[in-house]
């Protein structure tokens, strides 16, 4: 199966330029303007732009255990028509992926239902390092430890364990980092104040920035002290952001950072119209700190742009603030956001492609994917930046059919999707076929 893409901007490795790609089978094959060969599909992006698949480094899909809030078809199918052709999942499902045996059966799953390419991380608690040494780095990306507890309980908080972990593995170690103690305490303050039903306009005062900057720091430090890779997952205040480097190249980084849309995008002044519908660990915070966010995302200290994409039903995010669980969906208008962010003059977009798509790669050592070049995997993105749209129940892809953003008005649009080659989404349309593949990693021995 042969695919041309004619007369595409194409947007790659700091670059915007015209050309053609040829896609053979799953691989790119050429490119280079006027590709004069024939090919079974020939698709004609005259005025639009060419991006390499997104890869989004966070999601939660829910599955297994959670899947009436979301599934791994209904979620990756969402990432799809957001130009996200690969995600990495999070281990806090149901079960726990914290043995080898119940990560297998997150892929197993994955390979029959993913319409995107997926990587799952193992996780980490006070008790399994064996089961944590057994990773493969080959096939998995990373580590993942919660040391905050959020959506599942996998609160790790013994220092003797988080020691031997860091220290006893090469592979990447992703944290969440918000301080338990603080977080008790906090809220133990505000529901003597309001009871259960606290505003949630406090919720960034209850997992507050010393929350964040005390657990964030600890990490740091048990990496330096080990010499761990240590990525940090949704830093989200501007004293974080001080603590990261840009003076050397993301391959040469042991110490990463993500950043996520819901952080690059609301404040604590939209807890007053959204509620709990922008209920997040860590919690969206002051306009101070999302400023400092994209200042650090502007200038290297931020690696990379995820979501975090976190569905729960509807009526769950209806309930108290104390029983109203934290997290939103995403996935399928991360893209959206960023070209949004473009069109106001915030980012260009290079350096999305680049925070979006190159660096995740090179982070999480991806196997050809991430970039446009020859050899590689053809997951690619096709946009039209002069197409409006707007966010409405009736385009909302995910299962609980709602999203933070209803109502936005987006200038830009994915047009279609390639995933390892095929077609997946095409003008409004999903195909129904499932091309995602398992993610591959380059290992230090390659």
């Amino acid at each position: 199966m042969k695919t041309l893409i004619k007369n595409a901007k194409i947007v790659n490795e700091d670059l915007i330029f015209s050309a053609d790609v040829l896609i053979e089978e799953d691989i790119i094959t050429k490119i280079f303007p006027g590709i004069s060969e024939e090919a079974d599909r020939i698709i004609d992006a005259s005025g639009k732009y060419l991006l390499p698949g997104m890869i989004d480094d966070q999601v939660h899909f829910r599955e297994p255990g959670l899947t009436w809030k979301a599934d791994i078809e209904t979620e990756s199918r969402a990432a799809v028509a957001g130009g996200v052709t690969s995600f990495i999942d999070q281990p806090n499902t149901v079960p726990n992926a914290v043995t080898q045996e119940l990560l297998q059966q997150k892929y197993d799953i994955a390979a029959t239902k993913a319409f995107a390419n997926y990587g799952f991380m193992m996780g980490g608690t006070n008790d399994n390092l064996e089961e944590v040494l057994k990773t493969n780095p080959r096939n998995v990306p990373g580590i993942k430890l919660f040391l905050g507890s959020s959506t599942g309980n996998m609160l790790v908080d013994n220092p003797e364990t988080l020691e031997n972990i860091f220290g006893s593995t090469k592979m990447l170690i992703a944290v969440h980092c918000e301080d338990e103690a603080t977080i008790r305490k906090n809220t133990e303050a505000y529901k003597a104040r309001f009871g259960e039903n606290i505003p949630v306009r406090f919720h960034p005062m209850i997992r507050s920035a010393e929350a964040c900057f005390t657990s964030f720091s600890k990490a740091i430090s048990l990496a330096e002290k080990t010499g761990a890779r240590l990525h940090v997952f949704h830093v989200s205040t501007a004293r974080e952001t001080e603590l990261f480097r840009n003076d050397i190249p993301l391959k040469d980084k042991k110490i990463t950072a993500e950043v996520c849309i819901h952080h690059l995008t609301f404040t604590d002044k939209e807890y007053e119209t959204k509620g709990t519908l922008i209920k997040w660990n860590p919690a969206v915070k002051t306009q101070k700190d999302k400023d400092a966010l994209w200042d650090a995302l502007l200038d290297g200290r931020m690696d990379v742009i995820a979501t975090d994409h976190a569905p729960h039903t509807w009526e769950e995010k209806q309930k108290v603030y104390t029983q109203c669980p934290s997290g939103g969906p995403l996935v399928q208008h991360s893209l959206n956001v960023m070209v949004e962010n473009y069109r106001n003059g915030k980012i260009s977009l290079e350096k999305i492609v680049e925070k979006m798509c190159h660096n995740p790669a090179i982070l999480f050592r991806i196997e050809k994917r991430g970039f446009i070049r020859e050899g590689y995997k053809a997951d690619l993105v096709l946009m039209d930046l002069d197409q409006e749209y707007t966010v409405s129940k009736e385009n909302i892809l995910y299962k609980c059919g709602w999203s933070p953003l209803e109502g936005t008005v987006f200038h830009s649009k994915v047009t279609h999707t390639f995933v390892n080659g095929h077609l997946a989404f095409e003008n409004g349309t999903v195909a129904p076929q499932h091309f995602g593949e398992r993610l591959l990693y380059e290992t230090e021995n390659d």
